[in-house]
């Protein structure tokens, strides 16, 4: 049974949460502090699976607790629930927390955030890999990247399409953005999926203090990985966000589709910096045995990148959809698919942008399965295979300088 620990100094709100989410004792365990010292205690006895507090509490407050979480308990699930969102405690927050939402908090909302975080461990079941992506305080950033973004905000005459192209062209920058503009301490009634809106809804003050804090950026400090080029996997990114976003033009999905292209690599923005050795081994075994690059991760750490990106962006409350194509880019027949959605469009990038050539690794491409009308037509996709070709040679063209 999931264990979920609530966290607040005010106990009327601690007894309204026990009333409304009573129910869900049946298949939660739940329990109920009124400070963050009882917290580290109960955590100290028995881990749990998730921690909801309040922000300010005295003698220890939100940001605090979780950043003691953060480090000695970094498998569990961090989210904060307060009626408080000033500048600088949403900063402290930043690196702690994977979750805001804000009082007071519809039940509704409360019980699904919590629930699909916890249903994440079905994507991840490898505690240890939990661990590693639960203690990430920040993603690293291009040097390169760091440098344009900083001297473009430096000037006073930017726009907002600037602002969000820079963004938009690195993945763990982007990530940091819409987790935060999704984030109930920003958040209107529907969620924003586009960078240049998260740009527009956030301003250009508190863009500047997200992307360039020392919390977001960790500059790659030269080669970590043999062989392992980041200039490409940030190229790779943007030719499948460009072509998935091509495919699902005038649908719904557009904007799902390339967010999903643009963080379907996240999970190597991990992997390289805290498994440079297993990605080693993997790539050598995958080199070896002429294996797709995510089957060779499987054996040697247990997950793939993609796993462990959906696991990231599913903590940090990211649309189910990205989510759900992210974690089974490689293993489509898995989901019952009956309709063209932001998985399939996914897919079809993935195989069309990465077609030909070699990967972040230096090995070569390998779409997990054969795309083409026959896989289309079942999804009653908007186009054919034919279609699907050049819409994805005038996306790529784009993208030429």
């Amino acid at each position: 049974m999931k264990r979920v620990l609530f966290v607040d100094d005010d106990s009327a709100v601690l007894d309204g949460l026990r009333v409304r989410l009573h129910g869900w004792r049946k298949r939660w365990e739940l329990v109920f502090v009124e400070s963050g010292a009882r917290a580290v205690a109960e955590i100290e006895q028995r881990p749990f699976d998730a921690i909801v507090t309040d922000m300010r509490m005295p003698s220890m407050d939100g940001a605090q607790l979780l950043d003691i979480v953060a480090r000695r308990w970094p498998e569990t699930i961090r989210i904060v629930l307060s009626g408080y969102a000033e500048d600088e405690q949403t900063a402290r927050l930043l690196p702690v927390a994977h979750q805001y939402l804000s009082k007071p908090c519809d039940p509704q909302i409360l019980e699904n955030v919590i629930e699909r975080c916890l249903s994440l461990h079905e994507l991840l079941q490898e505690p240890r890999l939990r661990r590693l992506v639960g203690s990430i305080r920040q993603l690293p950033a291009l040097p390169r990247t760091y440098s344009r973004l900083r001297d473009v905000m430096s000037r006073p005459e930017v726009g907002t399409a600037e602002v969000a192209a820079t963004i938009a062209a690195d993945t763990a920058i982007a990530a940091k953005v819409l987790q935060v503009v999704n984030s109930a301490f920003f958040r209107r009634a529907r969620a924003i999926t586009k960078i240049d809106a998260a740009v527009s809804h956030l301003g250009f003050i508190a863009i500047r203090n997200i992307a360039l804090s020392v919390e977001v950026f960790s500059q790659w400090g030269g080669s970590v990985l043999q062989g392992f080029d980041p200039e490409r996997l940030q190229q790779q990114g943007q030719q499948v966000a460009a072509v998935a976003h091509a495919l699902a033009a005038g649908t719904p999905l557009a904007d799902d589709a390339l967010l999903a292209g643009l963080m379907h690599n996240i999970g190597y923005w991990i992997l390289v910096q805290e498994c440079p050795k297993e990605l080693q081994q993997a790539c050598a075994i995958a080199r070896e045995r002429s294996l797709a690059m995510h089957e060779a991760e499987r054996e040697v750490i247990g997950a793939s990148y993609a796993e462990v990106g959906a696991y990231l962006l599913g903590i940090w409350g990211l649309p189910r959809s990205v989510i759900e194509a992210v974690a089974f880019q490689h293993r489509s027949e898995q989901i019952a698919q009956t309709r063209f959605d932001v998985l399939s469009a996914l897919v079809v990038a993935k195989a069309l942008a990465g077609a030909q050539g070699l990967d972040a690794f230096g090995l070569p491409n390998r779409p997990p399965r054969l795309i083409d009308d026959s896989y289309l037509g079942p999804l009653n996709a908007p186009f054919d295979w034919d279609e699907a070709q050049r819409r994805a040679a005038a996306a790529m063209g784009e993208l030429q300088p």
